[in-house]
């Protein structure tokens, strides 16, 4: 059968294609308004003596925001797939509708997943980042992900935007710890690298497995010819199975905002933190009455940790807990240091009466206080080390979550420009992957059940993954499943596509290792 040509499905949808790119071009401009609004609004109280930490808030924000339109091409690409290729939605109309579920998927993320990749980074990079060693280490790996993240879609390999930040993370952290040598800093968090490459690992054969059962299923269950049909040039299927794929293309589009959109959010905030920490370091939505709340809850952890630290505590706390933090070894002075800092934290925010009224002297330092307080704590319950009674246990874990709401937030101006970008980098680069996951998969062209199968499985995989924090691909998901549904199906499976998708696969994290590490060694350098 001839090739299904990316062509609306009816030439008398000219006028609504157009009605609906306008209304598109419409809806980014008013985001891009409200985005450009709220960041002179906040931007408006800082008082910098050079223009300079502005200029590079300026680039950070272009190239972050740069990795999430290039995004775009890849992941959200695969949201609308197959709904384009079996002229289930007009493509413009497509693209659309995906980028307004990925932009509620965005706004209604918890941004577990955004702050679960940064706990990668080395702890002194984050507390930092506002010095030219963290600018080196936002460059490098923003910039060595969009190069990766280019060449394979220019190569319409549905590579993983998930998989290629993860390796330009453990770039940096490689490289740092080379270039510090003996100093004691730190390079990557191992333990969270392996949470996360299982997640990353397991996810595809996860889509594989259940997308070729869930269409076994479908097929004993629904018997009607139609759904297992290849799609027809410029034809639309019955209303019934378009229903059916536009759903599950929401449902993709919604959980991959939910998810992919969480990487790049999580690098802008560590972007405002640096450059601007009197506007971004702290919650300023935490109210005078959750204030005094949060110092009552971090007396009541004092006073838990009391019962466990004995001894002095070490002149500099924070240092000691650092320490803690990069090594996980727990020392005699652990507890007493971690008892200081959570004293320090309560009386630096009791005297401030508020988070938004904390002076812009301390905030900052005030920030990097929770921050190493929350993590080692985390650390300790992961470890379960000091052994603890329950009551206790509950008592610190309340603490961290009340550091990590002030500390752990993304702004919905954040969140908009986000999914702005994602929207239109799956305008500018769809075809490519629409065509790959369409028809190079499989030795057949992919038919409506396999489309559905293929997408419900993505959509589940990927929401369960942000129920826990952890980031997947809905690139290497959705392709899987799709490769799945053409083995359950006796289709048969183009190997010479499967194996540069499993080659892309294979050398996204040494590639973007490398390409990270090389330019964090050069940008340091510079900066």
């Amino acid at each position: 059968m001839p090739d299904i040509p990316l062509s609306p499905y009816r030439a008398s949808s000219a006028r609504r294609r157009g009605i609906g790119i306008a209304l598109f071009l419409a809806v980014i401009a008013a985001g891009a308004i409200y985005v450009i609004d709220h960041l002179v609004v906040d931007l408006r109280a800082v008082r910098e003596s050079s223009a300079l930490p502005f200029i590079l808030l300026g680039l950070a924000l272009l190239i972050a925001l740069g990795f999430e339109f290039v995004n775009g091409f890849h992941d959200t690409a695969n949201a609308v797939a197959t709904v384009i290729y079996t002229n289930s939605l007009d493509p413009h109309l497509a693209v659309a509708w995906s980028g307004a579920w990925n932009f509620i998927g965005v706004l209604v993320s918890s941004g577990a997943v955004a702050f679960g990749i940064l706990q990668l980074l080395p702890v002194e990079l984050i507390l930092q980042v506002g010095s030219g060693a963290g600018f080196a280490m936002v460059f490098a790996l923003l910039i060595a992900a969009i190069v990766w993240n280019l060449g394979t879609w220019y190569f319409g390999l549905p590579s993983s935007s998930s998989h290629t930040l993860v390796g330009s993370i453990i770039g940096v952290g490689i490289m740092n710890q080379f270039i510090s040598g003996p100093s004691g800093t730190s390079g990557v968090d191992w333990d969270q690298a392996a949470g996360v490459g299982k997640a990353l690992l397991f996810s595809p054969v996860v889509g594989f497995v259940m997308a070729a059962l869930l269409l076994l299923v479908l097929k004993l269950l629904v018997r009607v010819p139609a759904l297992y049909a290849e799609p027809q040039a410029n034809q639309a299927p019955p209303l019934w199975i378009r229903t059916l794929l536009i759903l599950t293309c929401t449902g993709v589009s919604f959980a991959h905002g939910s998810n992919d959109g969480q990487k790049g959010m999580g690098l802008i905030m560590l972007i405002l933190i640096g450059v601007v920490p009197t506007a971004y370091a702290l919650n300023k939505a935490v109210t005078p009455e959750q204030t005094t709340a949060f110092v009552a809850v971090a007396r009541e952890a004092s006073a838990t940790l009391g019962r466990y630290a004995h001894g002095a505590p070490p002149e500099n706390a924070r240092a000691e807990v650092e320490a803690f933090v990069r090594t996980r070894r727990l020392t005699p002075a652990t507890l007493p240091a971690l008892r200081q800092l959570t004293d320090t934290i309560a009386d630096q925010v009791a005297l401030s009466g508020s988070m938004a009224t904390v002076p812009d002297a301390i905030v900052d330092n005030v920030r990097n206080n929770m921050y190493v307080a929350s993590e080692a704590i985390r650390l300790m319950q992961k470890a379960k080390a000091p052994a603890m009674s329950p009551a206790d246990a509950k008592v610190l874990d309340t603490f961290r979550k009340q550091m990590d709401h002030s500390t752990k937030f993304i702004p919905t101006w954040v969140k908009v420009a986000v999914a702005l970008a994602l929207g239109l980098g799956t305008m500018v680069g769809w075809k490519r992957i629409v065509v790959t996951v369409g028809e190079k998969i499989g030795k057949q062209h992919l038919t409506y059940g396999q489309g559905a199968s293929a997408e419900t499985v993505a959509m589940i995989t990927i929401g369960m993954a942000d129920v826990y924090g952890l980031p997947v691909s809905t690139t290497h998901v959705l392709a899987s499943g799709v490769a799945g549904t053409m083995a359950a199906n006796g289709s048969g499976l183009q190997w010479a596509t499967v194996r540069n998708l499993v080659l892309a696969w294979v050398l996204t994290l040494p590639a973007s290792i490398a390409l990270a590490a090389g330019l964090y060694w050069m940008f340091r350098q510079v900066l």
